[in-house]
C-alpha cells in the first residue's frame, strides 16, 4: 500500500515538474500578445478613436435593427473582454432587446485580435477565424431581430463619450492587467497539470465517455472533447493553451484542431460570460442556445468542404 501510495505521489510530482515549464512558456506568449493588445485598446479608447470607427459602421447596425450606439459595444468587444462590453452597455444604457442581441454578438466576437492569434497558433488560418466569427455575430443578429418581440432600436447616431482623465484611467489599466496576469499564469499552468493527471491515469477518456454522442452530432472528432469541455467552461484563451501543447505535442492533428476550432469560435466560454449578462436582466438560454446551434452548422460546413477538397 505504502509502495503504491508513493508511486502514485511520484506520478503526480512527475505531471506537475513536466507541465510547469511548458506551462509557463504559453501563458508568457499569451501575456506577450495579450498585453500590447490592451494596452493600444487602452489608447483607441481614450483617444476617442473607438467612437471614430463606431461611427463609420453605425449605418451597417441599421439593417439588422441596431442603433449606432450599439457599434460601440460591438467594436470594443473585438479588442476586449465581456467586462468591458457590460461597462460600456451599461454606460449607454441599452435598451432590453437591443441589448440581449448584442450580448450574443459579443460573446461570439469578443477579444478578436488575440483569440485569433492563439488560433492560428494551433492550426487555423486567422482570416477563416476572423471571417466566422464575423458572420456568426451577424446571422445571429440578423436572426435574433426578426424573432425577438419590440421594435427595433431607432438607429441613433449619438456617440457618447465620457471625459477621462490620463493617470487615473492609466492606473486603473494597469490594475485590471495586473489581475489578468496573474489569473493567466495560474489557470494555464492549472489546466495543463490537470490534463497531464488526467492523461497519465487514463481518467480522461472515462469523463468523456458520456459526452461522444453528442460530439458525433456537433461534428466533433472524439478526441476533441477535453479541450471543447476547458473552450466551454473556461474559454477560447486557456482552450488554446492546452490545443497549443497538445499540437506541439503532435497529439492533435491540424484538421481536428481546425474542426473545434470552427466551433469554439462561435461557441465558448458558455458559464462565466452568460452569467456576467444573465446578472444584469438578458435571458440565458438566448445567450446560450443560438451560438451552440451556429457552431454546430459552421462545423458542418467546414466539414462539407473540406469532403469536396478531397473528391
Amino acid at each position: 500500500m505504502n509502495h503504491e501510495s508513493s508511486t502514485i505521489r511520484q506520478r503526480l510530482a512527475n505531471c506537475v515538474k513536466t507541465s510547469l515549464p511548458q506551462g509557463t512558456k504559453t501563458a508568457v506568449w499569451l501575456l506577450k500578445l495579450t498585453i500590447p493588445v490592451s494596452f493600444a485598446v487602452f489608447l483607441l479608447d481614450f483617444f476617442g478613436v473607438l467612437n471614430v470607427i463606431a461611427g463609420w459602421v453605425a449605418p451597417l447596425f441599421k439593417l439588422i435593427g441596431l442603433s449606432g450606439q450599439a457599434s460601440i459595444v460591438l467594436i470594443t468587444s473585438f479588442f476586449t473582454n465581456i467586462y468591458s462590453v457590460i461597462a460600456v452597455m451599461t454606460t449607454l444604457g441599452t435598451g432590453y432587446r437591443e441589448g440581449t442581441i448584442l450580448a450574443v454578438m459579443c460573446l461570439i466576437s469578443h477579444a478578436l485580435i488575440v483569440e485569433t492569434a492563439i488560433q492560428k497558433r494551433t492550426g487555423s488560418q486567422p482570416w477563416r477565424m476572423v471571417a466566422v466569427r464575423l458572420s456568426a455575430s451577424l446571422i445571429a443578429a440578423w436572426a435574433l431581430n426578426l424573432i425577438l418581440p419590440g421594435e427595433a432600436a431607432a438607429g441613433s447616431e449619438t456617440i457618447v463619450r465620457q471625459s477621462k482623465e490620463l493617470i487615473p484611467a492609466l492606473t486603473g489599466w494597469g490594475k485590471a492587467m495586473l489581475v489578468t496576469t496573474v489569473k493567466i499564469v495560474i489557470l494555464v499552468n492549472l489546466l495543463l497539470i490537470v490534463q497531464k493527471i488526467l492523461n497519465e491515469f487514463g481518467l480522461i477518456k472515462w469523463i468523456l465517455k458520456p459526452f461522444i454522442p453528442l460530439l458525433r452530432i456537433m461534428g466533433l472528432p472524439a478526441n476533441t472533447g477535453f479541450l471543447w469541455m476547458v473552450a466551454y467552461t473556461l474559454g477560447l484563451s486557456y482552450g488554446g493553451a492546452i490545443m497549443i501543447s497538445q499540437s506541439e505535442e503532435g497529439k492533435l492533428s491540424k484538421e481536428d484542431a481546425d474542426l473545434l476550432n470552427h466551433h469554439i469560435a462561435v461557441s465558448h466560454s458558455q458559464l462565466e460570460d452568460p452569467l456576467l449578462f444573465m446578472a444584469i436582466g438578458y435571458p440565458m438560454a438566448i445567450l446560450i442556445i443560438p451560438r451552440i446551434l451556429l457552431a454546430v452548422v459552421f462545423v458542418w460546413c467546414r466539414r462539407l468542404e473540406l469532403w469536396l477538397k478531397r473528391r
